[in-house]
């Protein structure tokens, strides 16, 4: 059971470091203006504009002349999207700590919990007029790109730090079994 526990947990790490590298590379494609604000933040907030709407507005006739089609497929695209992108780093990373926690992984889960809640803080905090975490009016004001790149980069080194502790538990629990 312990190393069923890692290897999620490692196949989860990855995902996040995947993800660690994708926001680090359009943040800095908006850095160099490869990229502009609101296509930046576009990419980066993915579908958390899109999961409130459909909880607020409904799925009635403005959401479809806004997409194109008809209010049961644009329902249903918002419903897929909901599910396939709702702030995969958040919900991986919660999912790790409470798996440490379940399986009385106290370093590791002691180790887990402030990324953690500091993710679960920053999706919650979110200004009501922004479009998400990343906003394309705010995202160069009060260097806001910078600390979205610093906290990018360590959350980066985190996940590679995790990664590797991962796979030494994993590998440590498959030679006990």
């Amino acid at each position: 059971m312990e190393s069923v526990v890692f290897i999620f947990s490692l196949i989860d790490c990855c995902a996040l470091i995947f993800l660690s590298v994708y926001f680090i590379i359009t943040l800095s494609d908006l850095e160099c203006d490869y990229i502009n604000a609101r296509s930046c933040c576009s990419k980066l907030n993915k579908f958390h504009s899109e999961a409130p709407a459909y909880f607020l507005h409904g799925h009635g006739a403005d959401d479809s002349r806004a997409t194109g089609g008809s209010p049961r497929r644009c329902a249903a695209q918002k419903a897929r999207s909901l599910w396939m992108w709702v702030v995969p780093e958040l919900i991986g990373h919660t999912i790790v700590t409470v798996l440490m926690l379940i399986s009385l992984h106290w370093f590791i889960f002691l180790l887990n919990l402030p990324v953690a809640t500091w993710n679960i803080y920053r999706f919650i905090m979110v200004p009501s007029g922004n479009l998400g975490v990343f906003d394309p009016t705010e995202i160069h004001n009060r260097g806001q790109l910078k600390s979205h790149m610093k906290e990018a980069m360590i959350k980066l080194g985190f996940h590679l730090l995790c990664f590797f502790m991962y796979l030494y538990s994993m590998i440590l629990a498959l030679i006990n079994d």
